[in-house]
């Protein structure tokens, strides 16, 4: 069921963006808020996260209710930089309190890293935080001062694009410091 929910937040993490710029014609604000704050509800009652994960799933049930009482389409619009700032927080934190996030995902497949490999996961753990506080200070620009196609072509298409682009980029970065061409 954890695993089911999570999928449910991925998928309207990632529909978000089309779903209010093409369902605003057919739900209020407080309907996004309900469904949002139901999902994450859900996570903090059967996850099995830790600390992290429940402050993100608080500040993401409080969001969802300020959504659903002001009903405001504008507060619509933040759900994505507020999905930013939670990636910046994990990725910065872990810097901060260790081990780096990018060191933890590496040693799911390689419990002994190597020196050399501890310093390069630091490094992309620095340019995946530097990467989400830039995509979530542009949504918020887009937010505040674009107009509702231009939010939702960044926050549902570019900005996945451009992870897209960062993760190729790690990967051919990683592939020569292996030493592999």
């Amino acid at each position: 069921m954890t695993r089911l929910i999570g999928l449910g937040l991925l998928l309207v993490g990632l529909l978000y963006p089309f779903a209010v710029y093409f369902g605003m014609e057919h739900f209020a604000p407080w309907q996004f808020g309900l469904l949002l704050g139901s999902l994450w509800l859900a996570r903090a009652l059967l996850g099995k996260g830790g600390p992290g994960s429940r402050w993100m799933a608080a500040t993401a049930i409080v969001f969802s209710v300020l959504l659903a009482l002001f009903d405001s389409p504008l507060l619509l619009r933040w759900y994505p930089v507020l999905i930013s700032a939670f990636m910046l927080g994990l990725f910065a934190l872990s810097l901060k309190y260790g081990p780096p996030m990018v060191e933890r995902l590496a040693r799911l497949r390689e419990p002994q890293l190597p020196a050399k490999a501890v310093v390069y996961t630091r490094q992309v753990t620095v340019a995946w935080s530097v990467f989400f506080l830039c995509n979530g200070l542009l949504a918020a620009a887009l937010t505040l001062w674009a107009p509702l196609s231009w939010w939702m072509l960044y926050t549902g298409l570019i900005s996945y694009g451009l992870m897209g682009l960062l993760f190729a980029i790690e990967w051919l970065i990683r592939q020569r410091v292996r030493g592999r061409p």
